[in-house]
């Protein structure tokens, strides 16, 4: 009888052992787990020294634990702060160390890069993109960012790495639109001469050259508006473009129309 007893204790011993075993490796991981939590949660000197741009600050708290993924609760993650403050020196740090995810957008849906082209920041743009920055975006775009402000040479750069020139925001506004909108000139020409449709219109009905007329350009909107004609004969427009089958038959008619005739035939 009592060894049958000892026998039930040892089974009941055995049964709860795996339970008593994993109650530590719970307690570790709970603990790995709040680490992460604690380093995205950087003292308010982290963001005062994003702010003023003290990179060597920046630096220093970096290397005592602060994440350099960190989310202000207003700003967003680190890079695209740093990116809003016009802390360029702070950007460049972040976006040259290896863990930083620096596509990650704020609640605006803005990145780093589309910040560096708002502010013609041609290089910062060239580091963001070499280390993976999104070009294309659903919505608004880099080269959105850099037409509003008429960074030229931003945009050049962007079409070069392949962004899509007639990108629509939510409203359906393009680049050459914001642009336009703004009065830059340069950008404008720089577009539409690069391919940008001109006949385009947004939400709001207006185009190109009705944002430059509306801008006090009535030269550049009709030169845009001349370009669009042209535009038109060779593409068509969004709502009716010029197919395959269009072309072949215009060509057929251009033919037929310079064939020699005989008297009495008809087209």
């Amino acid at each position: 009888m009592c060894d049958l007893n000892s026998r039930r204790a040892i089974l009941r011993l055995t049964k709860a052992l795996p339970l008593l075993l994993a109650l530590p490796a719970g307690l570790l991981a709970a603990a790995a787990d709040a680490a992460p939590q604690a380093a995205q949660r950087p003292s308010p000197e982290f963001w005062e020294a994003i702010a003023r741009d003290d990179v060597a600050r920046v630096q220093t708290l970096l290397l005592r634990g602060a994440d350099t993924n960190a989310v202000h609760p207003e700003l967003g993650p680190a890079i695209v702060a740093a990116a809003r403050e016009k802390s360029w020196k702070t950007v460049t740090l972040l976006a040259g160390l290896a863990g930083t995810r620096v596509d990650v957008p704020n609640r605006r849906g803005e990145t780093a890069l589309m910040l560096a082209a708002l502010h013609g920041q041609l290089e910062v743009a060239r580091l963001l993109v070499r280390k993976g920055a999104e070009i294309n975006r659903t919505g608004w775009t880099p080269l959105h960012y850099a037409a509003t402000n008429g960074h030229a040479d931003v945009a050049r750069y962007l079409l070069d790495e392949n962004a899509y020139i007639d990108a629509q925001s939510p409203n359906r506004t393009t680049p050459l639109m914001m642009a336009a909108r703004h009065g830059h000139s340069d950008a404008v020409r720089l577009l539409v001469q690069a391919g940008a449709d001109p006949t385009a219109r947004n939400e709001a009905g207006v185009d190109a050259a009705g944002y430059l007329q509306r801008q006090g350009q009535p030269e550049l909107a009709q030169w845009v508006r001349e370009r669009a004609a042209d535009y038109t004969r060779r593409y068509g427009t969004l709502e009716r473009p010029r197919t395959v089958e269009m072309i072949e038959e215009e060509k057929r008619r251009a033919e037929r129309g310079s064939a020699p005739r005989l008297p009495g035939t008809r087209d």
